[in-house]
């Protein structure tokens, strides 16, 4: 059920952004508890001046124009251990698969509830029987 959008530069490769998007569904699989197959992703690519973020850094955190921007839209209900571990498991693995500093993995999570949700035909897929 997640909606993930995925904003980066367009100097990611194809292969990179195909790890990107693969490490993340990975990610709420084994650590969020999402199903099997619930993969929906938004790739957009930006020039290197459309992607804004304090150059002076924020909250510890120094970024460059390597930062991707990850927003996730789910279900409600995951608690801050899990979201921790998310977050800390796609930091990494991108670090590690393609050179991602982990200080350029930005995430956020909004959470809705489940009747919030239609996958097609105009129908409200879980909504209470």
């Amino acid at each position: 059920m997640p909606l993930v959008r995925i904003d980066l530069g367009k100097s990611y490769s194809p292969e990179a952004r195909r790890t990107i998007g693969d490490v993340v569904y990975q990610a709420m699989t084994e650590i969020a508890n999402v199903p099997p197959h619930d993969k929906f992703q938004i790739f957009t690519l930006h020039d290197e001046n459309q992607l804004a973020y304090p150059q002076s850094g924020y909250l510890g955190n120094n970024y460059t124009p390597g930062i991707i921007f990850i927003q996730i839209l789910w279900v409600a209900g995951r608690s801050t251990d899990v979201k921790k571990a998310f977050y800390r498991r796609i930091a990494d693995r991108l670090h590690a698969e393609i050179g991602v500093r982990k200080e350029d993995v930005w995430i956020t999570l909004a959470e809705n509830a489940r009747e919030d949700w239609s996958f097609g035909g105009g129908d409200m897929q879980y909504a209470s029987r």
